[in-house]
């Protein structure tokens, strides 16, 4: 086996569909697609949450390619895929899908745990989050 392949890698405005993102790493040796999405959801820390709002520095899709190709070069990896949505996302919206493909489950899960564990740590996107009671807060950021 060699370095796995990058399929897709997009910072983006508009809805992410897990299905596309699953295809672009099918692979006829994979045993294994594993996959992940990061969901908004309605509370943070005890206090309602009606949206969020994602904004990425101009280098974040450069970063999430660097990203994907570490993880592409586990020799485990057939081919990866990772996207994150960045403007006004809504209660239930996706906000970062990551699909990997391997021969085996085992590693198909310990690498897309890695791959969404690297983005979120990496990744020059920053949320604010918006709370039922009128209030706002920034998270994630450095």
């Amino acid at each position: 086996m060699g370095p796995g392949v990058v399929a897709r890698v997009e910072v983006v405005d508009e809805h992410l569909d897990l299905a596309a993102h699953e295809a672009a790493v099918a692979d006829p040796r994979a045993g294994a697609v594993v996959s992940f999405q990061g969901v908004v959801r309605d509370h943070d820390h005890g206090r309602g949450v009606t949206l969020l709002e994602y904004e990425g520095h101009p280098s974040a899709a450069a970063v999430l390619r660097e990203v994907a190709e570490e993880i592409a070069a586990d020799p485990a990896v057939y081919s990866v895929a990772v996207s994150h949505r960045i403007g006004t996302l809504q209660i239930g919206d996706v906000a970062l899908v990551a699909s990997v493909s391997t021969a085996h489950r085992a590693a198909a899960f310990a690498a897309c745990a890695r791959l969404v564990d690297e983005a979120k740590a990496r990744l020059p996107i920053w949320k604010r989050q918006v709370f039922r009671d009128g209030s706002d807060e920034w998270v994630n950021c450095p």
